[in-house]
């Protein structure tokens, strides 16, 4: 069972688009919209924004395990059937931190995805409590990695 993610981009109304995640499948399905597809147990981010003729009524960030059948999961609009939430933030100002989260990421040369979900987790708590999260260094994925090797 594949997770999927209606995505929509209307230039300046609606913005519906991954931000990191290893894509299984996509399908285009008008010049506006398309399907994409998570493996269980991907882990992808997901930015949802819109807005009116009065300015921006939405931005949010929800970064997700892809879950199999039969695994619980948290419903979220535009994925089918939900995931398992590791953050979920919504204002820009925790949606830009969450971002520059993930380019510290990236400078590291790690992928987001690959991070250790705890780290989603204690920034999406860091965040939510008004605090600066701390980096993901090389040395905690190293640490993640041989955790992972040890634990499957």
């Amino acid at each position: 069972m594949q997770t999927l993610v209606h995505l929509t981009w209307i230039e300046g109304r609606i913005e519906r688009w991954i931000r990191f995640g290893r894509i299984a499948e996509e399908t285009i399905l008008t010049r506006t919209e398309k399907r994409v597809a998570f493996t269980p147990g991907a882990i992808f981010a997901l930015l949802r924004w819109s807005s009116n003729d009065y300015g921006t009524v939405e931005s949010r960030i929800d970064i997700l395990r892809a879950v199999g059948a039969g695994e619980p999961c948290s419903t979220v609009p535009c994925v089918t059937p939900g995931g398992e939430l590791l953050l979920r933030l919504s204002g820009w100002p925790k949606v830009e931190a969450t971002l520059r989260s993930i380019d510290i990421v990236e400078s590291y040369g790690i992928a987001p995805e690959d991070v250790c979900p705890d780290h989603w987790r204690h920034v999406h708590n860091r965040l939510t409590a008004a605090l600066e999260p701390r980096p993901y260094s090389p040395a905690r994925h190293a640490a993640w990695l041989k955790r992972r090797l040890v634990t499957t």
